[in-house]
């Protein structure tokens, strides 16, 4: 199982991105998130094709913190049913994946 990893969901708006990317910084579950503007969703919801504009948010933490993480951002996520992906990262540069790591820490020192 790989040590980092990056995950991935979808908001309606780009307030609402921004609000779920600072929570999570602040409470250090995620050490960064990258918030891609204005993707267009094609998806299956209740037995309908939908399509809508979503921001992007990448969010890159340590597989320890995951599970809380996930947990709390379904509590402040608008969507009845967000998305929660997790992926991997099989490799990178190892001072940008030590700092995720120390920044994700529970008790640390922001740099």
């Amino acid at each position: 199982m790989s040590k980092f990893v990056v995950c991935l969901t979808t908001v309606g708006k780009e307030s609402t991105a921004k609000k779920i990317a600072i929570f999570l910084v602040r409470k250090k579950l995620v050490a960064c998130v990258n918030i891609l503007p204005k993707a267009t969703s094609v998806y299956s919801w209740k037995g309908k094709v939908c399509q809508d504009r979503e921001w992007v948010l990448l969010m890159k933490t340590t597989q320890k913190r995951v599970q809380v993480l996930e947990k709390q951002l379904l509590q402040i996520h608008p969507y009845e049913l967000p998305e929660f992906v997790v992926l991997p990262v099989i490799g990178g540069s190892q001072k940008y994946l030590k700092w995720v790591e120390v920044v994700t820490k529970e008790s640390n020192s922001l740099p």
